[in-house]
């Protein structure tokens, strides 16, 4: 690592970081609508994005800053147990092939922001969609913190912001900066500002992604060396465990937790508020089926980033803090120019999901919690307002989280939100095909599910923290259970199913559909691709 800051690169990453800055504010131009005072506009882009503006925001919004840090870095700690991300990723998109069209097309008929508003609207519950809001926005904060984490891992690498015994805010000063900038323009631009800067973040990670897999494979003599350093490296005995460090391919014993926990990722991936604030930004039907038939180009792109940390391990990188391997890596591999992009491509992969996420929070809490039991009367501009303000608020909340607490908490808070994610599928997927679960029933399995998932996560130790170590745990007399989402999901799941029975049985109020079953695969009228104007007016006679 270098002692010094690395100009050049700086003067690289500062340049994309200013670029992405422009863009940003002019983005409340781009595709301007003539109401701007909507949640439909400010959050949601006015409904008007065509196929590759998804694709592009879609890929900006799942593949993270921490994704491009984190999941090389746990191949680079652990070997092949980091690669689980690959197949979570091409599992998920069949399966929200057969869920997302049907959600965008009753969103879209209804005035439906966000997931709450829809359980609400098909439950007629406003206990159990306030439990989704709660959820998620519990599920993103922690996320949205991890975003400022690859922020300041680069920031580290260059040397920006002094050594350990620089004062806090001097130390600091740089990620206080771009989160001001960030904070900035998606105040003012809602979600075209994130959809415009993902052009530039994902042109720049397949750039840098595809010279890195070429590049430098040559320079450290081919993958026959890497593989085979790699080996050796993950061979060795951990001091602290006494067991090895790693497998380069997992052995049988690991075989349930890798596949429950590629599994339950899938399921929770798209459950994440952010990810669907993504989908209900597009203007048909159409749009949404297209890009999950071309999402899998990302997965490629996952393949080959994960296998970066094989060759940090064969590179000879050496640090205390794993999410530093790839930046470092980068670093020492790299003419510095070419450090500099690689550096902005990581800073930029976290400015756009840290605003997708903000923005997708604060709908949560102005439509499920201010609007359902606050001010229940609130007009579209009132929501716009109270929305912009909150997304300010979750931002500095994500930023108090960076600063004061250890990264190793943000880490652990985000596969606990992994965990508590999962909860809300059965109210969400399943509400989406049928209408025989029971509110009630849905909200006990959700709260067996949370409680359950929270215990157990909070019971696993790993070497360096005695709770919150991990994300897998064993049952005393029972053995390996494998990932602790989806087995508070399978809870979850059958506290439902009997709850409902139950109930049904009882006769007890199940609330009123507001929605029927033609909702559910209508797509955008002809005359009328991009429904901006009409969004605001449904909003209330749908939603509420």
């Amino acid at each position: 690592m270098n002692d010094g800051v690395n100009g050049v690169a700086l003067a690289v990453f500062i340049f994309f970081f200013a670029l992405v800055t422009v863009m940003g504010f002019r983005a409340a131009r781009w595709r301007k609508a003539e109401n701007e005072n909507s949640l439909d506009e400010w959050g949601l882009g006015g409904r008007s994005f065509g196929t590759w503006i998804t694709w592009f925001l879609l890929g900006g919004d799942l593949y993270t800053a921490y994704t491009f840090v984190a999941v090389p870095a746990a191949v680079y700690a652990t070997g092949a147990a980091g690669f689980f991300a690959v197949p979570y990723t091409i599992l998920v998109y069949p399966l929200i092939f057969t869920f997302l069209p049907r959600l965008w097309s009753v969103s879209h008929k209804h005035g439906y922001v966000t997931t709450s508003d829809f359980v609400r609207g098909r439950f007629g519950s406003k206990s159990l969609s306030l439990a989704v809001a709660v959820t998620g926005i519990l599920a993103t904060m922690p996320y949205i913190a991890l975003q400022l984490v690859g922020i300041q891992s680069v920031l580290d690498v260059m040397g920006v912001g002094g050594g350990e015994d620089t004062h806090w805010f001097i130390k600091d000063l740089p990620l206080l900066l771009a989160f001001g900038v960030l904070a900035a323009y998606t105040y003012s631009s809602g979600l075209r500002a994130p959809a415009l800067i993902a052009f530039v973040k994902d042109t720049l990670i397949y750039i840098v992604i595809a010279v890195a897999a070429i590049y430098i494979p040559i320079k450290l003599g081919g993958f026959d060396d890497i593989f085979a350093k790699a080996g050796d490296a993950l061979g060795a005995t951990n001091p602290a465990t006494g067991k090895p460090k790693g497998e380069l391919a997992p052995s049988e014993s690991a075989h349930w937790t890798y596949a429950t926990l590629a599994i339950g990722s899938a399921l929770a991936l798209f459950m994440y508020p952010h990810s669907i604030t993504a989908t209900l930004s597009g203007r048909s039907r159409e749009v949404i089926r297209r890009n999950t038939t071309i999402l899998p180009l990302y997965s490629l792109m996952l393949g080959l980033l994960s296998l970066l940390g094989f060759m940090a391990i064969a590179a000879g990188i050496k640090v205390d803090n794993g999410q530093l391997a790839i930046p470092q890596l980068f670093e020492t591999m790299f003419p510095d120019w070419f450090t500099g992009v690689a550096f902005a491509a990581i800073g930029i992969g976290a400015l756009v999901p840290a605003a997708i996420m903000s923005i997708a929070a604060a709908n949560l809490f102005t439509r499920n919690i201010y609007k359902d039991f606050i001010k229940p009367n609130a007009t579209p501009e009132q929501e716009t307002k109270v929305s912009k303000l909150v997304s300010l608020l979750v931002k500095v909340g994500a930023l108090v989280f960076v600063l004061g607490m250890d990264k190793t908490a943000a880490i652990n808070m985000q596969l606990l939100g992994g965990i508590w994610i999962l909860q809300t599928f059965p109210a969400l997927v399943g509400g989406l095909f049928t209408r025989w679960f029971h509110r009630w029933a849905l909200l006990a399995g959700w709260a067996v599910g949370m409680v359950y998932g929270t215990v157990a996560a909070y019971g696993v130790a790993s070497p360096t923290q005695k709770h919150f170590g991990g994300s897998s745990a064993e049952i005393p007399g029972i053995g390996e259970i494998g990932y602790i989402g989806l087995t508070a999901f399978a809870l979850n799941a059958v506290i439902t199913v009997v709850g409902t029975v139950i109930l049904r049985a009882a006769k007890a109020p199940a609330g009123i559909d507001e929605t029927s079953p033609e909702d559910y695969t209508a797509d955008a009228p002809a005359a009328q691709p991009e429904p901006v104007a009409s969004a605001p007016e449904k909003a209330p006679a749908g939603a509420h």
